[in-house]
């Protein structure tokens, strides 16, 4: 029978432990510039030990500023002071003489000056030019609450996200709205400006804004009311047939048609614009290429030589002030495996960015027909790194080429195979399809079908499918959707 009693015994094993530092590179390496900027300036509000030099001397030069004793300015006589004598005194009296009010805006009266929401810009939303229409209109009460709960269902194209009958339902507790009355707030809200907003599909907003031009009873309006399947089909030939017309007469009605907005919110929404500034810069050096590496905007870091100071201090006292110390050496071990971490995050990006170049030194020289298919493992094999650490410093990273602004993860691609033999770039078929679109005959519009098997002719093992896939990426609409009249 076994004992049950407690023993000790050694046992050898191994486990993978991610150090501090290494989950620090990690983060920061996968973080895009303007967020790597955000965490060091918040790294150096939370750490005194971590400050930021003003010139690339003053980042290197570490050992002399730790050597060299700090000159003190005293106010007073040049008496000689100990190494912790500190005139507070004459320091915050300064401090204080150096806050006098300047010669400026205080002179004038308040009164005189611009308000804050004078000089405050903001871009009118649809919501709120929607809702300045309500305000303005005769509605009153539970028709205006009506229409707020309208306004507030709308999506970006002005299109209602809810039914007459959802609506009513949103009545506040105590209230009840008949589907009657909301029908009516809500006819009067599609005539509000943009004519056709709250509409709940496509027919009944171009309807909508035909009855506002007066073009309610006209053959735009029956194709729309009776036939918008065939007109997105751009099935003309039924079209004509369906209503009866010429073509110069069903030119006048698709010319009526092409007038209206079927996206009516669309412009009270502006996308804002995105700037974009590249990680890495690819400049043309004679016949070769050079990669630099975009370090403006990055605050350079440095150990506060105060903190050196203080921390050879303590460790020559006794061990009464050990909760100092360790404070202190935190501090500054937390801001060197910061600047490590840093260095080393733009050590790893100017690799990946020198490998790129060199795999895609065709693309570079001659343009998108000669670009090479390449995976993440090519450049980690180069590299001697792993993949997904490639895959973290090209996300969210972009190069700046002579050929332009790319984003790092845009040289990555799969491979077509040729009869040949060899591998093209998807991106090279992409730039074919494109070219052949363009060059296609409006009125015979090619078809998926019929890229795939001109390709083929070409030497490209391609199927209709992946034509149809790269199509979409491209946002080029189908062969029915392209076609134009004569």
């Amino acid at each position: 029978m076994p004992s049950l009693q407690q023993k000790l015994q050694t046992k050898l094993s191994q486990r993978l432990i991610i150090t501090p530092q290494l989950q620090q590179a990690i983060r920061l390496l996968q973080l895009n510039r303007l967020d790597l900027q955000e965490e060091l300036r918040q790294e150096l509000v939370e750490n005194p030990a971590l400050e930021e030099a003003t010139t690339r001397l003053e980042q290197a030069d570490h050992k002399d500023e730790a050597e060299t004793p700090e000159r003190e300015v005293t106010a007073g006589t040049e008496a000689e002071r100990a190494a912790d004598d500190f005139d507070f005194t004459s320091y915050f009296r300064d401090l204080e003489d150096s806050y006098r009010p300047i010669r400026g805006s205080m002179e004038f009266r308040s009164e005189d000056l611009p308000t804050i929401e004078q000089v405050l810009s903001s871009t009118s939303q649809l919501p709120d030019h929607l809702q300045w229409q309500l305000e303005m209109s005769d509605l009153q009460g539970a028709p205006r609450e009506i229409g707020e709960a309208i306004i507030g269902n709308l999506d970006e194209r002005g299109y209602l996200q809810a039914s007459p009958e959802e609506i009513a339902g949103m009545a506040p507790d105590g209230v009840t709205w008949a589907v009657d009355n909301v029908e009516s707030v809500l006819h009067q809200v599609q005539r509000f400006d943009p004519v056709g907003v709250a509409s709940q599909d496509l027919r009944e907003c171009l309807l909508i804004q035909l009855d506002m031009a007066g073009l309610a009873e006209s053959p735009a309006a029956t194709v729309v009311r009776e036939h918008l399947s065939l007109l997105e089909a751009r099935r003309f030939d039924k079209l004509m047939k369906a209503i009866g017309a010429t073509d110069a007469e069903l030119d006048q009605i698709l010319d009526v048609i092409r007038h209206l907005d079927p996206s009516p919110g669309e412009k009270y929404n502006p996308q804002p614009t995105k700037y974009i500034t590249p990680d890495v810069y690819v400049i043309k050096d004679g016949d070769d290429y050079r990669v630099l590496l975009n370090e403006d905007g990055l605050p350079r870091l440095r150990i506060s030589p105060s903190y050196r100071r203080l921390l050879s201090q303590l460790t020559k006292v006794d061990a009464s002030d050990a909760k100092a110390q360790d404070f202190v050496k935190d501090k500054v071990r937390a801001a060197f495996r910061l600047i490590r971490s840093l260095e080393e995050r733009q050590r790893t990006i100017g690799k990946v960015a020198n490998s790129i170049v060199t795999f895609q030194r065709p693309f570079l020289d001659f343009g998108i027909e000669q670009i090479k298919p390449l995976v993440l493992r090519d450049v980690a094999e180069d590299i001697g790194m792993h993949e997904s650490t490639v895959s973290r410093v090209v996300n969210q990273k972009y190069m700046h080429t002579p050929r332009g602004l790319f984003e790092m993860r845009f040289f990555f691609h799969s491979s077509i195979s040729s009869d040949e033999g060899s591998a093209i770039s998807s991106l090279t078929v992409k730039d074919r399809i494109k070219k052949m679109v363009q060059e296609e005959n409006p009125a015979k519009t090619l078809s998926d079908q019929a890229i795939a098997e001109t390709l083929r002719k070409d030497g490209l093992r391609i199927a209709r499918r992946t034509v149809a896939k790269y199509r979409e990426e491209l946002r080029i609409p189908p062969s029915t959707q392209r076609r134009k009249r004569r």
